[in-house]
């Protein structure tokens, strides 16, 4: 085996932490969040999305290069997300749900979890205030439709 094949299993192993390693409490509570806000925007519920986002949320996705922006990327806030929310932007009738949530790794009071429905996948990073986990920023790609 080459010295880059020793080096890339070397540094897999020390990578994130395997799903069997989070604690089985600390995964039902991420999951939840994650349920919330995205079942709460299949709804249509805005209070349920409010609920599982930090106010001070980082919404982004990444758009490329614009005539206005190198690197543009296309930013929300919670407030934004939210009225989108009222507005029903994603509100999908319940037999279409097909959504998933997956912790993809903890440390401490800070996660990363992937989210994806039909029409989008989100990269979430949460944090754990108190006994309470929320969506701090969130990176999503739109899925075309």
């Amino acid at each position: 085996m080459s010295m880059m094949g020793l080096l890339f299993i070397a540094a897999s192993a020390t990578g994130a932490a395997p799903q069997a390693a989070i604690d089985p409490a600390t995964r039902a509570a991420l999951e939840a969040t994650c349920f919330d806000y995205v079942d709460g925007q299949l709804e249509g519920d805005a209070e349920r999305v409010a609920r599982s986002l930090h106010p001070d949320l980082a919404k982004r996705r990444v758009l490329g290069d614009t005539p206005d922006e190198r690197l543009g990327l296309r930013r929300m806030s919670k407030e934004e997300l939210v009225e989108l929310t009222k507005q029903g932007a994603l509100k999908t009738p319940k037999d279409q749900w097909n959504r998933s949530c997956t912790v993809l790794d903890v440390a401490g009071n800070a996660s990363a979890v992937r989210a994806e429905t039909p029409w989008f996948v989100d990269f979430f990073h949460m944090g754990k205030f108190g006994d309470r986990w929320v969506i701090v920023n969130a990176l999503w790609y739109s899925k075309p439709r």
